[in-house]
């Protein structure tokens, strides 16, 4: 069963060890968890809907407390706390792209709100109803979740949009296929969620970001339906994908989703290395990508989430070891752990192979084998659930990305740590640490996670957080950094998404909002501000 108040399938768990909490409380101190609600209690406090009714509409009391919040922190504190604040008045889960267009309509004759609910797994607000005098309406596309078609002759499937991720490659595996897209998320985000909020994967090295991957598919407006070929290529003026990748909900509901997929590698092995300090690791990792080498994927730490991601391993004795051998091979206290994929033909992954090899340890590096990258295989899915396991002992855990150019890479990573430590608030200190995750020639993304210690309250926890997202945002675009890379704008980020669009970028998204959704029913708030949309109105 999905937990109701925090991430993923309430049968897994990922228990900080006591190697990892004695990590956490000498840079931290000792923490007191915050009461947790109960299911009951919120239950009691959803209010009666405003929905006409409508046979594909429930209007379930638990069925629209599960559909209210998505997975950022303030999600996680109004759940936790019980304080959700607002409820969507009602939840769809249409089966049909027909199914949409009739609640669509339906919507516009009752004058309803709609909100698009893919897997629920937003970190940026992009699912939260906000204060209406509308009913609010979430339309999940949960049902719409089987493989459509696969053309095995030009490679391009077909999926319903609230596929989830395992879906995604299990279907495929069948057919001897794979798209390949694996964000962290992936156990419970959807394939319409990831164009939706133009989504990066771990091996997107190989296989593309979200906007390679997608080749077309259908959408349902409140104008009608936007049909997007799946062509190969074309020169004949603006690529509508373009128009939809990214849209987060605010221009129709993605319903089908045609995706370009290759078929299953012969062979696929992740490893880890060490480079003896951050600025070789990064020199190092620039040139692998520059020089086109064919790694799936390429990440590397900092020396601080080093440290932090071996302690956090919980196996003392082991990491102890492997600290004094990489000692006495010239990588210390300032190590930085690397990690790659191999993915594809068995000869092509050999050379691709030696070649990495050959380029860390002309570095000074310490390539350690597969072992290690056995253990991130592993659990490459499992670290949002470490969220609980910090939780339990009174720990909040956050993160924040971004992507510049690789002149900036140090100085922006720099000054969004530093900008979080100097918000840490109340004269407390925040655990900091940072990896690149997606490399490209011309630059890099930035990912940044914090811990700090839960507040004697909700609110004041909740303030310190908003602090620290605020002075990471101003660092971002002060370092000519995008307010995403791979999570999306949804409410949290809208504010600073000027910085990178600028007034007539700004002006040409807010038109073509106004032109798929004249009244702004689709998601408001989301992507564009409330103010941006009063004022087109205006």
């Amino acid at each position: 069963m999905r937990r109701w108040n925090g991430w993923g399938d309430s049968a897994n768990n990922y228990p900080l060890k006591p190697s990892g909490l004695r990590f956490v409380q000498a840079r931290l101190g000792r923490a007191e968890p915050l009461p947790d609600a109960e299911l009951q209690s919120v239950l009691d406090q959803v209010p009666a809907s405003r929905l006409a009714a409508h046979p594909l509409v429930s209007t379930d009391p638990e069925i629209r407390v599960r559909h209210a919040r998505g997975q950022s922190l303030p999600d996680w504190l109004a759940m936790r706390s019980g304080e959700f604040g607002h409820f969507p008045d009602g939840v769809a889960e249409p089966e049909t792209s027909g199914e949409v267009r009739k609640l669509l309509s339906w919507a516009e004759q009752h004058d309803v709100v709609v909100i698009p609910y893919g897997g629920g797994t937003s970190v940026a607000g992009h699912i939260n109803p906000q204060p209406s005098s509308k009913p609010v309406l979430t339309l999940s596309l949960a049902r719409m979740n089987r493989l459509v078609e696969l053309d095995r002759e030009s490679q391009i499937a077909t999926f319903g949009a609230g596929t989830p991720g395992p879906q995604v490659e299990q279907q495929l595996r069948e057919q001897g296929y794979v798209l390949g897209h694996f964000p962290q998320s992936w156990e419970l985000s959807t394939i319409g969620g990831w164009v939706a909020s133009r989504s990066s994967g771990q091996q997107s090295m190989r296989y593309g970001r979200i906007e390679q991957m997608f080749a077309g598919g259908k959408v349902e407006t409140p104008r009608g339906t936007l049909e997007i070929p799946a062509i190969p290529a074309s020169s004949a003026g603006p690529d509508i994908r373009e128009i939809i990748l990214g849209s987060e909900g605010r221009m129709g509901i993605i319903t089908e989703v045609k995706v370009r997929v290759t078929p299953l590698p012969e062979t696929e092995s992740f490893h880890v290395a060490f480079a003896p300090n951050w600025d070789t690791a990064v020199e190092l990792v620039r040139g692998m990508t520059q020089a086109r080498l064919p790694l799936s994927m390429l990440r590397v730490s900092n020396p601080e989430e080093t440290r932090s991601h071996l302690m956090l391993a919980g196996h003392e004795k082991l990491v102890s070891v492997l600290h004094r051998y990489l000692g006495l091979r010239g990588c210390g206290d300032e190590k930085c752990m690397i990690t790659f994929g191999v993915t594809g033909e068995r000869r092509q992954s050999r050379q691709t192979l030696a070649a990495a090899r050959q380029r860390i340890r002309g570095a000074g590096g310490v390539v350690i084998g597969t072992l290690l990258g056995k253990k991130w295989e592993e659990s490459r899915f499992r670290s949002p659930y470490l969220r609980h396991g910090l939780w339990e002992h009174g720990y909040v855990v956050d993160t924040f990305e971004t992507a510049v150019n690789w002149k900036q890479v140090t100085p922006a990573m720099k000054a969004m740590e530093q900008a979080v430590r100097e918000q840490a608030g109340d004269g407390e200190q925040v655990h900091v640490f940072t990896h690149l995750s997606h490399l490209y020639p011309q630059g890099s993304s930035i990912y940044t996670t914090y811990v700090f210690r839960c507040s004697a309250s909700y609110p004041e926890t909740l303030a310190r957080w908003q602090a620290m997202k605020q002075a990471a945002s101003e660092a971002i675009v002060a370092n000519g950094g995008t307010i995403s890379h791979q999570h999306g704008v949804g409410r949290d980020h809208a504010p600073w998404l000027i910085h990178e669009k600028g007034q007539e970028g700004m002006a040409a998204i807010r038109s073509l909002i106004g032109h798929f959704d004249p009244q702004q029913r689709l998601n408001p708030g989301c992507l564009i501000q409330d103010s941006d949309v009063t004022d087109k109105q205006g």
